[in-house]
C-alpha cells in the first residue's frame, strides 16, 4: 500500500495527513499528524469518523501499531490473513493489550508466565507460524521506493481547450456542464490581474457614504475561527471588502471589535441592495452581533445553483474558476509557507500573508461583482428571474431565521430519557448473555454471528465477504427460531434510540440558548430542472 509510504513522507515534511478509506487497517498508520478519515452511513447520510492516535487509544486501549499484532491473531478473511483459528477480535485485542505484541505473547508462553488455558492455549501454541505470518501480511509497508517531491504531488489545472475537444468527441455533454468547460474556454483572454480593478484606501465614513450614495453594497465579509461554543456560527468578521462598482475600485475595511456597528444602519437598510456570496451565513454572523441583514438582494452562489443544480461546487473560488476563468493562486501567487527562521524572517512573512490575503479578498470582492453579471444573463436566458428573486432570495431569510431560532431542548429530560435508556440496555444485555451462554460483544456483527450460527447452531440466512450477515432484514426471518432474535432486535432498537437522539444530540446543544441550531442548505438538492418558460 503505498499511501502507507506517502502518509509517513507527508509527516515527515511537517504537514498533517488525512487518510479517507474505508479499510480499517490503515488504524495501523495514525499519528499525532496523521488521521484515518472512516466514512460510514447514519440516517440515510454518509459521514465519516476522525481517527488519530489518540482517538485509536481511547477505543482500543492500545498504541496504532499495535493493532497490526490484533490481526496477526485474529485474521482476516476478506483479506486472506489466516489468523490462529479459534481467536476472535475480542479475544485478540484483550491478548494484545495484556502482552502488548505477538512476539511476547509467546515470548511469556515459553517461560510459564502467560497463564492461558485449554484450547485458546493450545491454538496459539500449535499456530505459532501462522500468528507471525498473518502479522506480516497485515502490516502496511511503509518503505515503497518513491522519486516523486512534494511539488509533483501538487494538483495542476486541465488544459480546459484539450478536455473539451476530447469530451466533445465523446459526447460527455453532461461533464461539459458539471466543469462549465465551454465557459472557461470562452472566457480564457478575458482577464489579466492588472486589468481587474484598483485598490484605494477610503475611511469607513467614506465606504458608508459611497454605499449609501449608489443605494448596493457589493461585498465580501472576511472571517476568523472563534471557537466560542455560544456562538451559532463559531467566526467572527475580521474584515470587510466593498466594490465600488462606478470607478471599478476596490476598498478594504479591518474590522475590530465593534467596528462592524459602525456599518449597522447601512447593513439593515432595505433600500440598500446587498450583493454577495453565501449570504445566509452572512446574516447569521451579523445576526449573532444584534445587526439585521435587510435589502438581500442577489447571492452568487444561489444563482449558480439555480442554473446547475447537479453542480455541487460553490465556493467562491470555484465560481471565480467555473466562470471567470480565474485562479487565485496563479494571480497572486501562493502564500508564503509558515516556516520561521528568525525574527525579522517572521515579521517579513507575517507582512507578506498579510498582503497575499488582501489581495485574495480583493479579488473575491471583484469576482462577486462579474459572476453576478454573468449569472443574471443566464438566469434571463432560461427565465429563471422570478425563481431566482421571488423564492430562492427570499428563502435566505427564512433558513437563516430557522437555523437562529433552533429547536429547544430540555436536557434535565433528556438525561432522564439517557438514563432509563440505559437501565433497560443493561437489562437486555444481561438477558441475552445468559440466553447466549456466554458474554460477547452484541454490536459486533462477527461475534453476533458467531453466536447465533456457529453456537446456536441458527439457520443462516445471508453471508458477506466479511462473515454472517446479522442485518435487521435477517434477524426478522429468524425471529421464529430463537426468542434471543426478539430481544437481540429491541437491543438494537434501544441503542439507536441512545446513540442517535440521545448521546447524538447533546453535542450540538448550544450551551447559551439550549438549543439545536440545524445547518439548512438550499444548494444541494438537484432534482429540479432547468426549464422555467
Amino acid at each position: 500500500m503505498c499511501f502507507g509510504t506517502l502518509s509517513c513522507y507527508g509527516e515527515q515534511k511537517g504537514l498533517g495527513v488525512t487518510i479517507l478509506s474505508g479499510d480499517r487497517d490503515t488504524f495501523q498508520l495514525a499519528t499525532d499528524k496523521v488521521t484515518i478519515r472512516i466514512p460510514h452511513t447514519k440516517a440515510g447520510k454518509t459521514e465519516t469518523d476522525e481517527y488519530n492516535r489518540e482517538k485509536i487509544k481511547e477505543t482500543y486501549g492500545l498504541e496504532p501499531k499495535q493493532l497490526i499484532d490484533v490481526k496477526g491473531l485474529q485474521g482476516d478473511s476478506s483479506d486472506n490473513i489466516p489468523g490462529v483459528p479459534g481467536i476472535g477480535e475480542k479475544t485478540a485485542l484483550s491478548l494484545i493489550q495484556k502482552f502488548g505484541s505477538i512476539e511476547n505473547l509467546y515470548k511469556k508462553l515459553e517461560t510459564g508466565e502467560a497463564e492461558l488455558k485449554g484450547k485458546q492455549k493450545e491454538n496459539i501454541e500449535n499456530n505459532k507460524e501462522l500468528a507471525f505470518l498473518s502479522k506480516t501480511l497485515g502490516t502496511i509497508n511503509l518503505e515503497v521506493p518513491i522519486q516523486d517531491t512534494l511539488e509533483d504531488f501538487k494538483i495542476e489545472q486541465w488544459d480546459n481547450k484539450k478536455v473539451l475537444e476530447i469530451f466533445e468527441e465523446l459526447n460527455f455533454n453532461r461533464y461539459i456542464e458539471r466543469f462549465s468547460l465551454r465557459e472557461k474556454v470562452e472566457n480564457k483572454n478575458e482577464v489579466k490581474e492588472k486589468d481587474l480593478f484598483k485598490i484605494v484606501n477610503k475611511t469607513k465614513q467614506e465606504v458608508i457614504e459611497l454605499i449609501k450614495e449608489q443605494k448596493q453594497m457589493i461585498f465580501y465579509i472576511q472571517t476568523a475561527k472563534d471557537d466560542n461554543p455560544e456562538k451559532i456560527i463559531k467566526e467572527k468578521i475580521i474584515g470587510l471588502t466593498i466594490f465600488d462598482e462606478r470607478n471599478n475600485n476596490i476598498v478594504q475595511i479591518p474590522i475590530e471589535k465593534e467596528d462592524i456597528q459602525q456599518f449597522k444602519d447601512i447593513l439593515e437598510d432595505e433600500s440598500i441592495k446587498k450583493i454577495g456570496h453565501n449570504l445566509t451565513k452572512t446574516y447569521i454572523l451579523l445576526k449573532q452581533l444584534q445587526i439585521n441583514l435587510e435589502g438581500v438582494e442577489y447571492d452568487i452562489a444561489i444563482a449558480s445553483y439555480i442554473l446547475n443544480p447537479t453542480n455541487n461546487k460553490l465556493e467562491i473560488e470555484q465560481l471565480m474558476n467555473q466562470y471567470l476563468n480565474l485562479e487565485v493562486d496563479e494571480l497572486i501567487g501562493e502564500e508564503p509557507k509558515e516556516k520561521q527562521i528568525n525574527l525579522f524572517d517572521s515579521i517579513e512573512k507575517e507582512s507578506e500573508v498579510e498582503k497575499k490575503q488582501q489581495e485574495k479578498y480583493a479579488l473575491y470582492g471583484y469576482a462577486i461583482f462579474k459572476i453576478k453579471e454573468i449569472t443574471l444573463k443566464e438566469l434571463e436566458k432560461i427565465g429563471a428571474q422570478k425563481l431566482f428573486y421571488e423564492i430562492d432570495m427570499p428563502t435566505i431569510q427564512v433558513l437563516s431565521d430557522m437555523q437562529i431560532n433552533g429547536m429547544y431542548v430540555d436536557i434535565e429530560e433528556l438525561n432522564e430519557f439517557g438514563k432509563e435508556l440505559t437501565q433497560k440496555l443493561e437489562k437486555l444485555t444481561k438477558k441475552i448473555y445468559e440466553m447466549a451462554g456466554e458474554e460477547f460483544n452484541i454490536n459486533s456483527t462477527k461475534q453476533l454471528g458467531e453466536i447465533l450460527f456457529e453456537k446456536m447452531k441458527l439457520p443462516v440466512i445471508k453471508k458477506t465477504k466479511s462473515g454472517y450477515s446479522t442485518d435487521v432484514d435477517v434477524l426478522e426471518k429468524l425471529k421464529k427460531e430463537d426468542p434471543i432474535i426478539q430481544e437481540i432486535l429491541d437491543y438494537r432498537q434501544l441503542m439507536k434510540l441512545n446513540s442517535t437522539y440521545v448521546e447524538g444530540l447533546k453535542p450540538y446543544i448550544n450551551p447559551k440558548t439550549k438549543r439545536i441550531h440545524s445547518f439548512f442548505h438550499q444548494t444541494i438538492t438537484a432534482t429540479r430542472k432547468n426549464q422555467f418558460n
